[in-house]
């Protein structure tokens, strides 16, 4: 897509695109638990008229709204060749931005307090959490060597708010060694994609942070994970519902969300494991929307092209964003 075809966009967009925000569809289970249903959304594709862009999406169903996060992988034409292709290249990205996130925190830890998690408890805890998230101790070892290079700086979180298209916000979390390279980086993938840099707190508002244990609903009855999850303090379960052009095909590839606060995070981990229940846990927390925004087909494909983009940066470890 070219910078003036983004242009007309991002103007056309500024006068014309209305925002439709509705509450998340729910019914009580228990008190203030609920069961929530994920509202239905759209992926689409993009391509350039010369080349070939790449856009696959990964999803991440939470308390009534998808939290979507981009990742590269093969062009396909139409949503479920998508899903069908881009499967494997999918995981793999979540798991290198993982494995990336998890090594930048070791290298951290141990430029403040040392290589020691005996003495060091910030890297205790990083260590404990990285075995919770199963990754490789050769990348642990790898950055804790790192972080004794003399050049190796200690890398700082940063989180930048964008505003998309039609209404939608993006939260951008970087976790950083040069501040002046992720903005500037950061700023520039904004700006050719025709977003907008937000103030400091203007979207974050609408956000709250919390953890999330994702279980395939193909490993766990549902009656079963709710009674799991509820006894253990979980404060929300969510069920995905079927897309309009899903089949039981892309049933694998959808997942329960179990919400919780970080006091009852680990006893719910606990308990899965007790049921032999295979589940995939966070990176450390995510953000969740208190709404969501639905915006039409061409406002999504520009907003999923930003995305894209903004993951595609080395600092950047996470995006969110509010639409539905």
């Amino acid at each position: 897509m070219s910078s003036s075809t983004r242009s007309f966009n991002a103007l056309f967009y500024r006068f014309s695109t209305g925002v439709s925000l509705k509450s998340p569809n729910s019914f009580p289970i228990q008190g203030a638990v609920g069961l929530h249903k994920k509202l239905s959304s759209s992926s689409l594709y993009s391509s350039y008229s010369s080349c070939a862009k790449w856009v696959t999406p990964v999803e991440f169903e939470a308390v009534g709204f998808v939290r979507k996060i981009w990742t590269r992988g093969p062009l396909c034409m139409g949503r479920r060749s998508c899903k069908i292709a881009g499967r494997k290249g999918v995981q793999d990205a979540k798991k290198a931005k993982l494995y990336a996130k998890v090594g930048k925190e070791v290298v951290s830890a141990v430029k403040k307090g040392g290589p020691s998690p005996v003495s060091n408890t910030t890297l205790a805890a990083i260590l404990e959490k990285a075995k919770e998230l199963d990754v490789p101790k050769d990348i642990l070892e790898r950055n804790i060597k790192r972080a004794s290079d003399k050049g190796q700086e200690a890398y700082i979180e940063k989180v930048y708010e964008v505003y998309g298209y039609g209404g939608v916000g993006i939260i951008v979390e970087v976790l950083t060694d040069k501040i002046n390279r992720s903005v500037a980086r950061v700023r520039e993938v904004v700006k050719d994609c025709g977003g907008k840099m937000a103030d400091p707190g203007s979207i974050m508002f609408k956000f709250k942070r919390a953890r999330v244990a994702n279980v395939k609903v193909t490993d766990a009855d549902k009656d079963q994970l709710l009674t799991i999850a509820l006894d253990a303090g979980a404060d929300d379960v969510i069920e995905p519902s079927m897309d309009d052009d899903d089949s039981e095909e892309d049933k694998p590839e959808r997942y329960y969300k179990i919400v919780s606060s970080s006091e009852n995070y680990a006893e719910i981990l606990s308990k899965l494991r007790e049921e032999g229940i295979t589940f995939e846990p966070d990176n450390g927390s995510e953000l969740l929307p208190l709404t969501t925004i639905e915006a039409d087909d061409e406002a999504m494909e520009l907003n999923k092209e930003l995305m894209s983009n903004l993951l595609d940066l080395d600092d950047v470890d996470a995006v969110y964003t509010d639409q539905r």
